[in-house]
């Protein structure tokens, strides 16, 4: 008696089942086969000789992005890259955002255009100009109305520009967009909405912005510098920006010498460099620090002293004429425990300011330094805010710093006979401010007209009530 087939004890579901199987190897079977035949078809002969290796291509003529040891990003070792400020290494820049538009506002564009011409109100001893009796505290005000988003995200630089008759902030933001703000200007809508709001935003840069300049004899002239090692000047007429300078590291601060607009000292990593525009060079360089530089200022009163200030917990006092003369030779260095953000001389030129990681602001007497005082301020704005800077006011009398709180610490200096001494006058807070305000400009010739840049891309411009 013959045995019955192996499926004859299988039930309905188990015997479709095997037959699902036994269909499944055989297509497997087939895509194997047919997988091995198109390999064999490509595999090119083992005869023919090996293509010749392809020449490199030649490097870009833009940036690019390089690989930085912390002792080339300024940071010193073991400590925290947040605690050296906010970016202190260049990130991969996004890719570019159509700007809201283009080009100003035609009053605007005028305005620019015909700065060279305004002649403005002469500087008086002792401040940029007349700020006798003004009350910070008392008479500074928010309106809803001075509050505008000028750019996306992060504001790393601000500065007003130095137009006598005209108040615009520019702003430049760590996804390297620079915006201005035409608070003035009524400005035509031109039919899809763009500029209506007097913001007009720009895309010069790749990195963050570390810094905006305009030298107050050559407003038109707007430089701004970037983490990725960029310069670019704009052209006011064509508004756009062209790179004038490229560097092989991030650049973290931009200044100009009160009397030479030509001039740019420009701080790559810890290396002061100057630029001059007229030849399109770098003249001259110096290793001024172990770590990155922070700020770079001049003594109104003497535009060949200068103070730097790093992350290598010191600032330092130069003379560019012993600089260029004698080599490095430091007047004064002022020691600190943690990294230093800025340090800016009074408008007269007799005081210095510092603002550092261990939660001070230090106010010295510039003729001897030995003249000190320090407040305590609370500078840990974690790697999401920029870092406090402390400016001073349109005289010698206040220093304007932000604080955790969404206000402004106005510090109340007296430096009255042989004594200093400072401390906290007035706290200006508002309703409108709806962000932490980091970084700050003055108007050179409005008194009253302060600027606060947040993080969130917002400027709160203060002004008299």
């Amino acid at each position: 008696m013959a045995s019955p087939p192996a499926e004859a004890g299988l039930t309905d579901y188990e015997r479709r089942r095997e037959e699902n199987i036994r269909r499944n190897e055989t297509i497997l079977a087939s895509l194997r086969r047919k997988a091995a035949e198109l390999s064999a078809s490509v595999r090119p002969s083992p005869s023919l000789k090996r293509p010749k290796k392809e020449q490199p291509r030649a490097r870009p003529a833009g940036p690019v992005v390089l690989r930085r040891s912390l002792r080339t990003r300024g940071i010193a070792p073991g400590e925290p890259s947040a605690s050296t400020g906010a970016n202190t290494s260049p990130v991969t820049p996004p890719s570019p955002t159509k700007p809201r538009t283009t080009r100003f506002s035609s009053s605007l564009a005028s305005a620019l255009r015909e700065a060279t011409a305004v002649k403005p109100p002469p500087r008086l001893e002792g401040g940029i100009c007349a700020a006798d009796g003004f009350d910070a505290g008392r008479e500074l005000v928010l309106r809803s109305v001075n509050v505008r988003r000028v750019v996306p995200e992060r504001i790393l630089s601000v500065r007003i520009l130095p137009l006598a008759d005209r108040t615009v902030v520019a702003a430049g933001n760590k996804l390297g967009h620079i915006g201005f703000w035409d608070v003035d200007g009524l400005v035509e809508d031109d039919g899809d909405g763009d500029g209506a709001d007097g913001v007009f935003e720009y895309f010069p840069h790749r990195g963050p912005v570390g810094g905006i300049v305009m030298h107050p004899d050559a407003p038109r002239k707007i430089y701004s510098c970037s983490y990725q090692g960029e310069i670019c000047l704009m052209d006011v007429e064509k508004e756009n920006f062209n790179m004038i300078h490229l560097c092989d590291y991030p650049i973290f601060s931009l200044c100009q010498a009160p009397n030479s607009p030509s001039s740019l000292y420009f701080a790559e990593g810890n290396d002061l460099k100057l630029y001059d525009e007229r030849t399109g060079k770098v003249s001259a360089t110096w290793n001024l620090h172990n770590h990155r530089i922070n700020s770079i200022d001049f003594r109104p009163e003497n535009p060949y002293v200068f103070a730097t200030s790093s992350t290598d917990r010191t600032v330092c006092i130069w003379d560019m004429r012993s600089m260029k003369k004698k080599g490095l030779e430091k007047l004064k260095v002022l020691e600190y425990s943690r990294a230093i953000q800025s340090a800016y001389f009074s408008p007269s030129g007799n005081m210095l300011a510092t603002t550092s990681l261990d939660d001070t602001v230090q106010i010295f007497n510039t003729d001897n330094f030995d003249e000190s005082c320090i407040l305590k301020h609370d500078n840990r704005t974690g790697r999401w805010l920029s870092t406090f800077k402390a400016i001073w006011s349109w005289n010698d009398n206040n220093l304007f710093v932000g604080n955790m709180k969404r206000a402004i610490d106005v510090i109340s200096v007296d430096h009255s006979g042989k004594s200093l001494s400072a401390s906290y006058a007035a706290f200006l807070e508002s309703e409108h401010m709806t962000a932490i305000s980091c970084r700050f400009s003055l108007h050179p010739y409005k008194v009253g007209h302060l600027a606060g840049a947040s993080s969130s891309g917002k400027v709160f411009l203060w002004t008299r009530a």
